[in-house]
């Protein structure tokens, strides 16, 4: 039988225990391993987070720059905070010794030559739990044609991530019918938090951003989307955080640049760095030039 040790002496009487309120917005009243989860993926220091996103294939196939992800991809990660992709690409190409956290593009359904709205909860949430994920992704199409059952979608993924501590990252696809302005993000975005979403992927608009953000009782992220020039989606990402957004998720203005990596280090820079869009593109032009 092992000796047993002596009592302890050292009980701080004087020192009150402190409770911390969690550096999150609209989560201190999670439990501990959603908590958990999401400082993995929001840095604790800045509260802010930079993802790299290369779920596009899951309805649109080999997008461009995403054709051998192992081969244009998988350098640019160990720069990430957080990797969004499917299942399917983390299985197959992402090596199991990669340790940033991942957000599981959760769901799925028809292809660019369908209606997109028309999705549906395309994994369970075991699965999830299999793959070790920190978050799952589900596309919201407010005003979309399938609006109901992707909110319904979205309700049910948040029921069985509150089951496990796993949180869902609402994700506000806009159709070409729709107006992209700050009301239309004002009433997405609050929309999926009010119905349970621990954070949202939005849309960076020019007039009012500051708006959605303000409106939104949960943490905001916005999408890099289309390729535009770098020095613009620099400038886009720096008035997103200075509007009250708490990171980026990025992937065609990225891993389309002309240097991935420069790109990925610039968004890095402006994001963690509060580095100015310029600072950040001569940043960008000096990888580039060194070819990576």
């Amino acid at each position: 039988m092992p000796e047993a040790d002596h009592e302890g002496k050292t009980y701080y009487t004087d020192v009150p225990q402190q409770g911390k309120l969690f550096f999150l917005k609209g989560s201190n009243e999670l439990d501990w391993g959603m908590k958990n989860r999401l400082s993995r993926i929001f840095n604790p220091g800045d509260g802010r987070t930079v993802m790299l996103a290369i779920d596009h294939g899951y309805f649109q196939g080999p997008t461009s720059g995403l054709e051998r992800i192992d081969v244009s991809i998988m350098p640019l990660v160990p720069e990430a905070d957080v990797l969004m992709c499917t299942r399917g690409i983390l299985r197959t190409v992402v090596p199991p010794s990669v340790t940033i956290p991942v957000v599981m593009r959760a769901s799925g359904g028809p292809s660019i030559l369908k209606e997109l709205s028309d999705e549906e909860i395309a994994m369970a949430m075991e699965d999830c739990i299999r793959l070790g994920v920190c978050a799952t992704a589900i596309q919201v199409f407010i005003g979309g044609e399938f609006e109901s059952r992707s909110v319904v979608n979205m309700t049910r993924l948040v029921d069985a991530g509150l089951r496990y501590g796993i949180p869902t990252l609402a994700v506000t696809a806009v159709g070409k019918e729709l107006v992209r302005n700050a009301q239309y993000f004002r009433l997405a975005t609050r929309m999926c938090a009010e119905l349970g979403a621990q954070y949202v992927k939005t849309y960076y608009v020019e007039e009012g951003f500051e708006t959605v953000t303000a409106s939104c009782p949960v943490p905001i992220v916005i999408a890099g989307g289309k390729k535009q020039p770098e020095l613009d989606a620099l400038k886009m990402a720096w008035n997103a955080i200075d509007q009250g957004a708490a990171g980026v998720d990025m992937g065609r203005n990225i891993f389309q640049s002309d240097s991935p990596m420069g790109m990925m280090k610039a968004i890095k820079a402006i994001v963690h760095g509060n580095e100015t869009p310029e600072k950040a593109y001569d940043l960008y032009q000096t990888i580039k030039n060194k070819g990576n």
